[in-house]
């Protein structure tokens, strides 16, 4: 990975409001980005900017990784955003929105390099994977430039991207979803709009050892169905997701923490690979399972997310 950090809850929130992100400082999400972009009205902009890095300064972040989501590439406002959001010595990443082209983010990450202040490394740069083009480039983006350090699946813009039938963020569409089998006509089958966009960004992503982070779940009221779209992100294997609200971080943190017994499963299959390799073998048999390095990996990548 890219950094030891834990992306499990991205919490999203409107730059401007500034009592929204107080409370995202002391909130429970082990990141957050300050929206500059789509969450915040255009006669609101510079306001946003300036309550950003005042924030970033004077609130206490605890351990989360702090973010602001840049306007789009061909914003008048986009270098200045960079160059002022470049020497906060307290700010982790910059997010750009639906990242399309390389250029683009080469022109971005070698801002970044350059504007850095009294830091001692660059800013790392998030991408926003949110168009159709997007996903088409995604590997020639997560391969651009050295900031380069996570992809994001921005679910909303893109079902807008494609033309999609939709109105809820997160959610295929209703007729899309449930689809009766030719076969059997009163058997629905559950389709999932998001499937391969989600698992080209995060092939992508483990490709050039990028963390990769899913979109949100608009209906923030619905706990089944944030918890339901954060367990599909999570085993996967993606790194975490954004959330909209404070009352989603809960239920997609547990997502993504394993359970005790899994952890104490995993914390097993180390250790018996161990006594395996003390004794000259690649493999060894647990629970009726044959488990080699691959299943170490996996164990590690379990324990990883436990804390």
């Amino acid at each position: 990975m890219t950094a030891p950090r834990l992306t499990r809850t991205y919490l999203a929130v409107p730059a401007h409001r500034e009592r929204m992100v107080e409370r995202a400082a002391g909130s429970a999400a082990d990141a957050v980005f300050l929206d500059l972009e789509d969450a915040v009205p255009a006669g609101e902009k510079n306001a946003a900017l300036r309550t950003a890095i005042d924030a970033i300064t004077r609130l206490d972040w605890g351990q989360k990784t702090v973010t602001v989501r840049i306007n789009a590439i061909d914003s008048p406002s986009i270098a200045e955003e960079v160059e002022k959001l470049s020497g906060l010595a307290r700010l982790d990443a910059v997010l750009l929105p639906k990242a399309e082209r390389v250029t683009d983010v080469i022109g971005i990450g070698e801002r970044l390099s350059q504007h850095r202040g009294d830091r001692n490394h660059p800013l790392e740069l998030e991408l926003l994977i949110e168009t159709a083009l997007g996903v088409v480039n995604v590997d020639a983006l997560a391969a651009a430039h050295a900031t380069v350090a996570a992809l994001h699946f921005g679910v909303g813009d893109f079902s807008a991207s494609i033309g999609a039938r939709s109105d809820e963020i997160g959610l295929s569409p209703r007729d899309y979803r449930h689809v009766a089998s030719a076969a059997e006509e009163h058997r629905e089958t559950a389709l999932d709009l998001f499937a391969y966009p989600m698992m080209r960004i995060l092939i992508a992503a483990r490709a050039f050892q990028l963390r990769a982070i899913d979109g949100p779940f608009g209906a923030f009221r619905d706990n089944q169905g944030t918890l339901g779209s954060a367990v599909k992100a999570a085993s996967m294997g993606y790194d975490g997701k954004q959330v909209i609200h404070p009352d989603q971080i809960e239920p997609t943190r547990s997502a993504f923490v394993p359970s005790a017994s899994d952890s104490a499963s995993a914390q097993r299959v180390i250790e018996a690979m161990r006594a395996a390799e003390r004794d000259g073998h690649g493999a060894v048999t647990l629970d009726g399972r044959m488990l080699d390095l691959a299943n170490v990996r996996m164990a590690e990548r379990i324990l990883r997310f436990a804390s």
